[in-house]
This record gives C-alpha cells, sequence and structure tokens, in this order.
C-alpha cells in the first residue's frame, strides 16, 4: 500500500520537462492515430526510408510538443495548465470529426467551423462526441489540473530548451532528403497534426478572411437596356451532387416534376469549391478570383434592380439590399409544415414579385435542403420516396443504401421546390421569367470513404464538385445555347443578359441564353 502511494506520488510531482514530455505522449497516443495511418498508407514502410520516415516524424512530433507545452509551463504554470486543458478537450473534438467524417481540418475546414451557425453545428450532436469529449479531454484535464509541477530553473530551463531545439533541427537536416516527400503531402499532415491543425489553421483563415474583406471592388456602372418585365429566380443549392438527379440519368427517379417539365434545360457543371462559402461567392461574382468584387445581388440593386434575398443558409459574401430575409424573418409570417424546411423560402414569393414597382426583378433563394448529417431531417414525411433511411449524424454507422435513400430523399424535395417555384412564375402575366439553380458545391457519400464535403478542390473526389446546373424559362421567352460544361461564374453574366443589363464587365462566351 505505501509502496503504490510512494508510485502515485512521483507520478504526481513530476518535473516541469517530464509533465511536458507525458503530456506531448498522451497527445500522441491519444491523438494522431489518423495522422500517422495517413502517413503509413502514403510511403513504402517496407523500405529503409520509409521507416525513416514514421520514425523521425514520431520523434519531432513528440519532442515539438513537449517544448510548446514545456515553454507556456514554465512562463505560467497557470496559463500552461489552462492551455493544455483547452488543448485536450478541443484535441477530442478534432479527432470526433476526423475519424467520424473524414475531414482534413486544413484553412478551409476551420472557415466552415467558425462560420456555421448553431442550427448546423446541433445536428452534429450525437452521444459518440460526448463519450469523446469525456475520456480523451475531460479525463486527462482533471489530472492536469490537480498535477504537481516541481519547477526548474531559469538556467535549466534555457539549457533544456536549446538542446530540445538543436535536436529538432539536427532531425529535419537528416530528413533533407525527404522534405519533398514532406512538402507534397503538407495539406494532409499539416491537417490531422494535434492542436496545430485547428490553431495554425484557423490563424490562416482570418489572415484569408482580411484580405477578402477587404473593401468591396465596385464594378463598373450597368444600364437598363429596356423596360420588359422581366424576372429571375435563382437557387442556390446547397451540397447537391450532380449524379443522384435523375435528370442527368440517375437511375432512381428523383427528379418526378421535373422530368416531365416543359422548357427546363439541364447542364454539366463543376463548383469553384467543396465548401459553401467560396461555392457561393463564386456562383455571385463575374470571375472566379480571391478578390471581393461587387456581387451580383449588390450590383443590380445598385443599378436599379429589385432584389429579394431569401435564406435558410449562411456562408454569403456581404449582401447589400434592402429586401434580404433570412429563415426566421420568413416564418413570422408563414403557416403550415413547409414552414419548417426550405418551403419557408417560397411562401409569400409570387406576391412580393408581383408587388414590385420596377421591370428588373432578381430573386435569390439560398438553400440547405441537402447539407448533412441530417439527411433525414431536411425533408417533411411525405417526402420520404426511399426507405429505409438513415437518422444518425454519425454516417459512418449507417448503411450504405440507408445513408443514400436519405440523401435521394432530399433530392426529391428540391425536385418539388424547384417544379413550385416554375408553377409560381408561370402565374406571373406580363413577365419573361426563367429560374436557374445551382448548387454550392456536392456531396461524399462514403466513396473513398469519405463523407459530406470540404476536401480541398486539388485533392477532392468529383462527387464533391460535380453539380446540376438547371435552367427554366418561360414559353417561348428565350433559347438557350448549346452548352456541355458549365462552371458557376456563368450566373452571372446569363441573369445580366436576361434581365437586358449592359454592362463592361459582361462576357457573352459566360451567358447561357441565345440573343
Amino acid at each position: 500500500m505505501l509502496k503504490n502511494k510512494l508510485k502515485l506520488a512521483r507520478f504526481n510531482n513530476l518535473k516541469l520537462m517530464q509533465f511536458a514530455l507525458l503530456m506531448s505522449v498522451l497527445n500522441f497516443l491519444f491523438f494522431h492515430l489518423p495522422f500517422y495511418t495517413y502517413v503509413v498508407n502514403n510511403v513504402d514502410y517496407k523500405r529503409l526510408n520509409g521507416i525513416i520516415i514514421i520514425i523521425s516524424l514520431i520523434i519531432l512530433m513528440l519532442v515539438a510538443n513537449a517544448f510548446v507545452f514545456y515553454l507556456f509551463l514554465f512562463l505560467s504554470r497557470v496559463v500552461g495548465k489552462f492551455l493544455l486543458v483547452v488543448i485536450f478537450i478541443l484535441n477530442a473534438i478534432a479527432l470526433y470529426f476526423v475519424n467520424t467524417y473524414h475531414v482534413i481540418i486544413d484553412g478551409i475546414m476551420m472557415g466552415n467551423v467558425l462560420n456555421t451557425d448553431y442550427g448546423e453545428a446541433s445536428s452534429f450532436f450525437s452521444i459518440k462526441l460526448i463519450v469523446y469529449i469525456i475520456v480523451l479531454g475531460i479525463l486527462p484535464s482533471i489530472y492536469i489540473i490537480k498535477a504537481k509541477i516541481i519547477t526548474v530553473t531559469l538556467k535549466r530551463f534555457l539549457t533544456t530548451s536549446s538542446l530540445a531545439l538543436l535536436f529538432m533541427i539536427i532531425i529535419a537536416f537528416l530528413n533533407a532528403s525527404n522534405w519533398l516527400w514532406i512538402d507534397k503531402n503538407s495539406k494532409q499532415l499539416g491537417g490531422l497534426a494535434m492542436p496545430w491543425c485547428y490553431f495554425v489553421n484557423t490563424g490562416i483563415h482570418y489572415v484569408r478572411q482580411h484580405d477578402k474583406n477587404k473593401k468591396e471592388i465596385l464594378l463598373p456602372t450597368a444600364t437598363i437596356k429596356d423596360t420588359e418585365k422581366a424576372v429571375v429566380v435563382l437557387v442556390i443549392g446547397e451540397s447537391a451532387r450532380r449524379e443522384n438527379f435523375s435528370l442527368y440519368g440517375y437511375s432512381r427517379n428523383t427528379n418526378p416534376l421535373l422530368s416531365q417539365t416543359p422548357n427546363l434545360f439541364h447542364f454539366d457543371a463543376t463548383s469553384c469549391a467543396t465548401y459553401t462559402t467560396a461555392g457561393v461567392k463564386c456562383i455571385l461574382e463575374h470571375t472566379h478570383t480571391d478578390e471581393l468584387y461587387e456581387i451580383l445581388p449588390n450590383y443590380l440593386y445598385r443599378n436599379n434592380v429589385e432584389v429579394i434575398w431569401r435564406t435558410t443558409n449562411w456562408g454569403e459574401p456581404p449582401v447589400h439590399i434592402q429586401n434580404y430575409q433570412n429563415k426566421d424573418a420568413l416564418m413570422r409570417d408563414c403557416k403550415g409544415d413547409s414552414c419548417n424546411y426550405d418551403g419557408v423560402l417560397l411562401n409569400g414569393l409570387k406576391e412580393q414579385i408581383a408587388a414590385s414597382k420596377k421591370n428588373k426583378i432578381l430573386v435569390v433563394l439560398h438553400t440547405s435542403t441537402s447539407h448533412g448529417p441530417t439527411y433525414s431531417k431536411k425533408y417533411p414525411a411525405q417526402f420520404e420516396t426511399f426507405k429505409p433511411v438513415c437518422n444518425s449524424v454519425e454516417l459512418g454507422n449507417c448503411s450504405k443504401e440507408e445513408l443514400i435513400n436519405a440523401y435521394d430523399n432530399t433530392i426529391v424535395y428540391t425536385d418539388y421546390l424547384l417544379h413550385d417555384i416554375i408553377e409560381d412564375l408561370k402565374q406571373l402575366s406580363g413577365y419573361k421569367s426563367t429560374m436557374i439553380f445551382v448548387s454550392d458545391h456536392g456531396e461524399s457519400l462514403g466513396e473513398k470513404n469519405l463523407y459530406m464535403h470540404g476536401v480541398p478542390l486539388s485533392i477532392a473526389p468529383k462527387e464533391q464538385y460535380e453539380i446540376p446546373f438547371i435552367v427554366w424559362v418561360s414559353d417561348s421567352s428565350r433559347q438557350l445555347k448549346p452548352n456541355k460544361d458549365l462552371t458557376q461564374n456563368y450566373v452571372f453574366h446569363s441573369v445580366l443578359n436576361f434581365l437586358s443589363i449592359q454592362s463592361p464587365i459582361y462576357d457573352e462566351k459566360m451567358n447561357i441564353f441565345k440573343n
């Protein structure tokens, strides 16, 4: 009994470097299986060089993290412990998402996290997430808080730190021949190394946002060429992938209404990105760029076009118009089951268009219909065409059939919403009208063991960037060019053409309508 107490006392009374090393080892053991799984899968571990890469990365990971922990704990025991508690809890959450959805926590993914609203964030809640937080986050945190650490002198600190830095430099230079491999795989490695994947990439995200959120670059002034009444309804889809639309040859009939609709056209298209903020920006801008140019609704509103924006989603660039309505505003005057879904976007829309005193109208409907992981909660019960469905937020726990069924039902509901919009437009007498549906990006449903979206475009599977581009025009109002492959930027120029807007920025090559 006395022996056990003495061992426990030694474990609770560690020198500063010993405690930092212990924390680094726990961090390594608890949170880096995905990191080293990636490494092993991408090196030839049967050859000496592959073994050297694996061993070197293990040593560097342990020493580098111990060095940083040591530094913070020496500067302030309280702050150091607080940071370790935060790191273990955040690591647990990050690991849950990496293991459950097979994401890479890069700058783009951190942008998705930081821009997620409460409703979307709550859809990821699960018992498994709580278990991760308790077992891998809270329990180690209790020890961290209670542990007694033996202080060291400044001289010992400087000596230990210098040796650790020198050791890491030596290891790095001994691996000079492997720098090319590390550079090639840096995005994946940096997106799986805890806790630096979210700390560093959060900083990268805000640097990018600062650059992008500089003052909006105004486009040249536009003019309206005629007084003919015209309305465009632009529907921005959410996570709608092309291959699950029967309009594009999918074996299931997910478009029972649109497939029977005259004057409907569909084109192959690709998205500029695999996440919402960049995808929506690309749909609304005149060219694919990192600069913050004036987006379509702002541009048209400034040039005397009636612009209406309705949304149940988030992530669009700043919208500077008068008629901007989010879900809360739309639900105030909405009655019925559809108000709990994207059907709320259509409530009173026809009347709002008809009440406009302007001849040119752009309506933007930003939907959330196919956003995971809770696909089965994105549509009313009567649209559950395919059964059984996946009801879990942990998509890997569902069978492939259940997951596909739930997702396909969101496409059936999308089909209904688009058809309903078309029917409303048909009833607007005196207008030439068109509906354009373009998704912000696609979606992975377990292919290559990937779920949802957000994989960097350079390595993303086609399911995450091949999107539908569907167009309806009122009887004989316009003909369409025989385009095959489109990008999201075609939207900007096509809307200008349909509304007879003359602009120096207009590009006829990116217009889908015949003149």
